[in-house]
């Protein structure tokens, strides 16, 4: 089946993780299809996350001014336009993008406009997700709550997220900033379950109180978390080839991904990064047809679980959802 004429939902994307080679040689002229690959995509697999997390930095160097963030959603819109997504959170750490003198503020105010006028042009729906990240602070984490706190109401910001290396840093300088997430009534996801296993997820969900895992693919280890995830309806953001690219699994066939959906596990398919993960939605779509036999009634539930979970005002969410089956049943 062409899997790019299929209206898709992308709930986990990072922005830095995704500059096709169009926008990188606008930004930086001169460069090669070979550097592109070597220098902005992962070829082959990673020894672990770390290493999949550090590849992304060529990209947020030459997103450090609102021109070039701007040219890189117009791009990510292109290319989720070609991949035919219905809607899409696009998620990012605006502290990382300060080494040329633009504030916090002007950084998420050049991402919400073109995202805005992406939206715009496209009819694309989406939202934006800011990111904190292991590593930050406490100072940090909260300052990016306050981020999304300040835009959530007038622009395209949807939500809040902790990202980063799973494995070397505690969760213990998030907490603060989660709990004035929901104090502030924003919506939450939170990366676990991918670097490490069922006791990440289990404190992620104790201590943070998300309401969708990004990744949480080593839930299955442990069937009381599993019960509590379909009990609780948390919703799992899977990302079967990056966990390839991660070494979370050894191969595609490998990846528990048919299994979480056979527990009746709420989850969704996204790419995580098009270019370090070297894919599309579509791509996705036919790899687990190929090796899971997954037809189209599998895509169909997994798209209407994401954009049930989406971070999107109800009247979107119920137009998307009117979309999808009309496609999917038609």
């Amino acid at each position: 089946m062409d899997y790019t004429k299929l209206p898709k939902i992308e709930l986990h994307l990072h922005l830095d993780c995704s500059l096709s080679y169009n926008v990188v040689k606008t930004l930086v002229p001169g460069t090669t299809r070979q550097k592109y690959n070597s220098e902005y995509k992962i070829e082959g697999n990673c020894a672990d996350l770390t290493e999949y997390i550090n590849s992304a930095e060529s990209a947020i160097r030459l997103m450090q001014t609102s021109e070039n963030l701007k040219l890189v959603v117009e791009d990510l819109f292109l290319q989720l336009e070609k991949d035919r997504v219905l809607y899409a959170e696009i998620r990012f750490a605006p502290l990382l993008h300060l080494r040329e003198g633009l504030t916090a503020v002007q950084v998420v105010q050049a991402v919400a406009d073109a995202t805005e006028e992406c939206v715009q042009s496209t009819g694309i729906e989406a939202g934006i997700i800011l990111c904190t990240l292991r590593h930050f602070s406490e100072e940090q984490s909260v300052k990016t709550v306050e981020l999304v706190h300040q835009f959530i109401d007038e622009t395209r910001v949807c939500g809040f997220d902790m990202a980063g290396d799973e494995a070397g840093y505690p969760i213990d300088s998030h907490v603060k900033a989660f709990e004035l997430a929901h104090d502030y009534q924003i919506p939450c996801t939170s990366h676990a379950g991918e670097a490490c296993g069922t006791g990440s997820v289990t404190e992620t969900l104790n201590r943070l109180k998300p309401h969708r895992i990004g990744h949480g693919v080593r839930s299955l280890e442990e069937k009381t978390l599993v019960k509590r995830l379909v009990d609780k309806d948390i919703h799992l953001e899977v990302c079967p080839t990056s966990n390839i690219k991660t070494n979370v699994f050894s191969d595609i066939r490998n990846h528990n991904i048919d299994k979480i959906y056979h527990h009746g596990i709420s989850m969704s398919i996204n790419t995580d990064g098009r270019t370090l993960s070297d894919v599309t939605l579509a791509e996705e779509y036919q790899k687990l047809e190929m090796h899971f036999n997954w037809q189209i009634e599998h895509f169909k539930r997994c798209n209407l679980e994401a954009i049930r979970h989406a971070f999107a005002p109800d009247e979107v969410k119920k137009s998307i959802r009117n979309r999808l089956i009309q496609a999917y049943d038609g």
